[in-house]
Protein backbone atom coordinates (compact mmCIF):
# COMPACT_ATOMS: atom_id res chain seq x y z
CA UNK A 1 0.00 0.00 0.00
CA UNK A 2 2.77 2.43 0.90
CA UNK A 3 4.62 1.76 -2.37
CA UNK A 4 1.48 2.59 -4.35
CA UNK A 5 0.88 5.64 -2.16
CA UNK A 6 4.37 6.95 -2.92
CA UNK A 7 3.57 7.12 -6.65
CA UNK A 8 1.15 9.95 -5.81
CA UNK A 9 2.76 11.45 -2.71
CA UNK A 10 6.53 10.88 -3.05
CA UNK A 11 7.41 12.80 0.12
CA UNK A 12 5.10 10.93 2.50
CA UNK A 13 6.83 9.46 5.54
CA UNK A 14 6.29 5.82 6.44
CA UNK A 15 5.48 6.65 10.07
CA UNK A 16 2.81 9.16 9.02
CA UNK A 17 1.27 6.65 6.63
CA UNK A 18 1.08 3.97 9.33
CA UNK A 19 -0.29 6.45 11.89
CA UNK A 20 -3.05 7.47 9.49
CA UNK A 21 -3.83 3.84 8.65
CA UNK A 22 -4.06 2.91 12.35
CA UNK A 23 -6.87 5.42 12.80
CA UNK A 24 -9.10 3.82 10.16
CA UNK A 25 -11.58 0.94 10.47
CA UNK A 26 -11.64 -0.49 6.96
CA UNK A 27 -9.58 -0.68 3.78
CA UNK A 28 -10.80 -1.42 0.26
CA UNK A 29 -8.08 -3.24 -1.68
CA UNK A 30 -8.23 -3.67 -5.44
CA UNK A 31 -5.93 -6.17 -7.17
CA UNK A 32 -5.15 -6.92 -10.80
CA UNK A 33 -6.74 -10.24 -11.79
CA UNK A 34 -3.81 -10.97 -14.10
CA UNK A 35 -0.80 -9.99 -11.97
CA UNK A 36 -2.32 -10.02 -8.45
CA UNK A 37 -0.66 -6.62 -7.89
CA UNK A 38 -2.36 -4.04 -5.71
CA UNK A 39 -3.81 -1.43 -8.08
CA UNK A 40 -5.86 0.70 -5.73
CA UNK A 41 -7.00 1.17 -2.17
CA UNK A 42 -9.11 3.42 0.03
CA UNK A 43 -9.23 3.60 3.83
CA UNK A 44 -12.38 4.40 5.81
CA UNK A 45 -13.33 5.50 9.31
CA UNK A 46 -16.94 5.07 10.51
CA UNK A 47 -18.35 6.75 13.60
CA UNK A 48 -21.57 8.06 15.10
CA UNK A 49 -22.44 11.62 16.11
CA UNK A 50 -25.41 13.97 16.41
CA UNK A 51 -26.76 16.37 13.82
CA UNK A 52 -29.86 18.48 14.58
CA UNK A 53 -30.58 16.31 17.65
CA UNK A 54 -30.50 13.15 15.53
CA UNK A 55 -27.96 10.34 15.70
CA UNK A 56 -26.20 10.04 12.33
CA UNK A 57 -23.26 8.09 10.91
CA UNK A 58 -20.14 9.66 9.45
CA UNK A 59 -17.79 8.01 6.99
CA UNK A 60 -14.43 9.76 6.79
CA UNK A 61 -12.17 8.95 3.85
CA UNK A 62 -8.48 8.47 4.44
CA UNK A 63 -5.94 7.72 1.73
CA UNK A 64 -7.48 6.84 -1.63
CA UNK A 65 -5.01 5.86 -4.34
CA UNK A 66 -5.21 4.19 -7.76
CA UNK A 67 -2.48 3.14 -10.15
CA UNK A 68 -2.40 5.37 -13.29
CA UNK A 69 -3.49 2.36 -15.35
CA UNK A 70 -6.87 2.55 -13.55
CA UNK A 71 -7.53 6.28 -13.82
CA UNK A 72 -10.09 5.80 -16.58
CA UNK A 73 -11.83 2.98 -14.69
CA UNK A 74 -14.75 3.53 -12.29
CA UNK A 75 -13.94 0.38 -10.31
CA UNK A 76 -12.60 2.07 -7.16
CA UNK A 77 -15.56 4.46 -7.03
CA UNK A 78 -17.92 1.51 -7.45
CA UNK A 79 -16.13 -0.44 -4.74
CA UNK A 80 -16.09 2.52 -2.36
CA UNK A 81 -19.80 3.29 -2.64
CA UNK A 82 -20.80 -0.37 -2.42
CA UNK A 83 -18.48 -1.00 0.54
CA UNK A 84 -19.84 1.98 2.47
CA UNK A 85 -23.42 0.87 1.82
CA UNK A 86 -22.54 -2.67 2.88
CA UNK A 87 -20.86 -1.54 6.12
CA UNK A 88 -23.76 0.80 6.90
CA UNK A 89 -26.08 -2.14 6.36
CA UNK A 90 -29.81 -1.77 7.01
CA UNK A 91 -29.38 1.07 9.48
CA UNK A 92 -31.98 3.81 9.18
CA UNK A 93 -29.50 6.43 10.38
CA UNK A 94 -28.53 9.12 7.91
CA UNK A 95 -25.04 8.74 6.52
CA UNK A 96 -22.68 11.61 5.67
CA UNK A 97 -19.31 11.61 3.92
CA UNK A 98 -16.58 13.78 5.42
CA UNK A 99 -13.93 14.31 2.77
CA UNK A 100 -10.77 16.39 2.66
CA UNK A 101 -9.15 17.18 -0.66
CA UNK A 102 -5.79 18.59 -1.72
CA UNK A 103 -6.37 17.62 -5.35
CA UNK A 104 -9.04 18.72 -7.80
CA UNK A 105 -9.62 15.14 -8.95
CA UNK A 106 -10.83 14.16 -5.49
CA UNK A 107 -13.09 17.21 -5.19
CA UNK A 108 -14.53 16.44 -8.62
CA UNK A 109 -15.95 13.16 -7.27
CA UNK A 110 -18.51 15.18 -5.34
CA UNK A 111 -20.02 16.95 -8.33
CA UNK A 112 -19.86 13.77 -10.40
CA UNK A 113 -21.76 11.52 -8.01
CA UNK A 114 -23.82 13.79 -5.73
CA UNK A 115 -26.49 16.43 -6.23
CA UNK A 116 -25.89 18.41 -3.05
CA UNK A 117 -22.47 18.76 -1.44
CA UNK A 118 -20.57 21.55 0.25
CA UNK A 119 -18.75 23.79 -0.23
CA UNK A 120 -19.60 24.49 -3.86
CA UNK A 121 -19.46 27.38 -6.30
CA UNK A 122 -23.16 27.89 -7.05
CA UNK A 123 -24.86 27.53 -3.65
CA UNK A 124 -23.87 29.04 -0.33
CA UNK A 125 -23.45 26.39 2.33
CA UNK A 126 -26.59 26.45 4.54
CA UNK A 127 -25.78 27.78 8.00
CA UNK A 128 -26.82 24.62 9.87
CA UNK A 129 -24.77 22.46 7.51
CA UNK A 130 -21.74 24.75 7.77
CA UNK A 131 -21.88 24.54 11.57
CA UNK A 132 -22.06 20.75 11.31
CA UNK A 133 -19.05 20.64 8.95
CA UNK A 134 -17.04 22.78 11.33
CA UNK A 135 -17.96 20.60 14.29
CA UNK A 136 -16.89 17.46 12.43
CA UNK A 137 -13.63 19.01 11.21
CA UNK A 138 -12.82 20.40 14.65
CA UNK A 139 -13.44 16.98 16.20
CA UNK A 140 -11.38 15.16 13.56
CA UNK A 141 -8.47 17.58 13.15
CA UNK A 142 -8.42 19.90 16.18
CA UNK A 143 -5.96 22.78 15.89
CA UNK A 144 -4.93 21.66 12.41
CA UNK A 145 -8.30 22.86 11.10
CA UNK A 146 -8.55 26.49 9.96
CA UNK A 147 -12.27 27.15 10.37
CA UNK A 148 -12.05 30.61 8.79
CA UNK A 149 -10.90 29.16 5.48
CA UNK A 150 -12.34 25.64 5.72
CA UNK A 151 -9.02 23.86 5.23
CA UNK A 152 -6.82 21.47 7.19
CA UNK A 153 -3.07 22.05 7.31
CA UNK A 154 -1.07 19.05 8.51
CA UNK A 155 2.42 19.52 10.00
CA UNK A 156 3.74 16.94 7.52
CA UNK A 157 1.31 17.38 4.63
CA UNK A 158 0.80 14.96 1.79
CA UNK A 159 1.99 16.81 -1.30
CA UNK A 160 1.00 15.45 -4.67
CA UNK A 161 3.71 14.73 -7.23
CA UNK A 162 4.36 17.68 -9.59
CA UNK A 163 2.46 16.18 -12.50
CA UNK A 164 -0.63 15.51 -10.35
CA UNK A 165 -0.96 18.72 -8.37
CA UNK A 166 -0.96 21.00 -11.42
CA UNK A 167 -4.46 21.91 -12.59
CA UNK A 168 -4.45 21.94 -16.41
CA UNK A 169 -5.60 25.23 -17.94
CA UNK A 170 -8.55 23.61 -19.71
CA UNK A 171 -9.74 22.14 -16.40
CA UNK A 172 -9.95 25.61 -14.87
CA UNK A 173 -12.88 26.32 -17.18
CA UNK A 174 -14.95 23.88 -15.11
CA UNK A 175 -16.67 26.02 -12.45
CA UNK A 176 -16.35 23.29 -9.80
CA UNK A 177 -12.61 22.96 -10.34
CA UNK A 178 -12.17 26.73 -10.49
CA UNK A 179 -14.02 27.00 -7.19
CA UNK A 180 -11.82 24.33 -5.62
CA UNK A 181 -8.68 26.21 -6.64
CA UNK A 182 -9.98 29.52 -5.26
CA UNK A 183 -11.24 27.94 -2.03
CA UNK A 184 -8.01 26.02 -1.45
CA UNK A 185 -5.18 28.18 -2.82
CA UNK A 186 -2.64 26.18 -0.81
CA UNK A 187 -3.63 22.85 -2.36
CA UNK A 188 -0.25 22.47 -4.08
CA UNK A 189 1.39 22.65 -0.64
CA UNK A 190 -0.87 19.94 0.75
CA UNK A 191 -3.70 22.04 2.24
CA UNK A 192 -6.89 19.98 2.40
CA UNK A 193 -10.35 21.45 1.70
CA UNK A 194 -13.01 20.12 4.10
CA UNK A 195 -16.13 18.85 2.29
CA UNK A 196 -19.34 17.11 3.30
CA UNK A 197 -22.20 15.39 1.50
CA UNK A 198 -25.24 13.25 2.25
CA UNK A 199 -24.64 9.69 1.05
CA UNK A 200 -28.30 8.78 0.60
CA UNK A 201 -29.31 7.47 -2.81
CA UNK A 202 -31.79 10.33 -3.16
CA UNK A 203 -28.78 12.68 -3.20
CA UNK A 204 -26.96 10.77 -5.93
CA UNK A 205 -26.70 11.84 -9.54
CA UNK A 206 -27.44 9.38 -12.33
CA UNK A 207 -23.72 8.58 -12.41
CA UNK A 208 -23.78 7.90 -8.66
CA UNK A 209 -26.79 5.62 -8.95
CA UNK A 210 -25.04 3.67 -11.72
CA UNK A 211 -22.13 3.11 -9.35
CA UNK A 212 -24.49 1.59 -6.79
CA UNK A 213 -26.34 -0.54 -9.35
CA UNK A 214 -23.39 -1.83 -11.40
CA UNK A 215 -21.75 -5.15 -10.59
CA UNK A 216 -20.93 -6.84 -7.31
CA UNK A 217 -18.84 -5.58 -4.43
CA UNK A 218 -15.19 -6.40 -5.21
CA UNK A 219 -13.16 -8.26 -2.61
CA UNK A 220 -11.44 -7.84 -0.33
CA UNK A 221 -12.84 -5.19 1.92
CA UNK A 222 -10.69 -5.60 5.02
CA UNK A 223 -11.55 -4.75 8.62
CA UNK A 224 -8.60 -2.97 10.19
CA UNK A 225 -9.67 -2.37 13.75
CA UNK A 226 -12.56 -2.30 16.19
Amino acid sequence: MFALHETHFPGRRWDDFIEDLSQKDWAILLYSIETKELKGFSTILFYETKFQNELVKIVYSGDTITDPSMWSSPILSQAWIKAVKSIHGLSSQKLYWLLISSGYRTYRLLCTFFRDFYPRYDIKTPEHFEIFMKELADHQFGDLYDSDHGVVRFPNPQILSPELKIIPENRRKNPHISFFEKSNPGHSDGDELVCLTDLSETNMTKAGLRMVATGELPEPVSKLAG
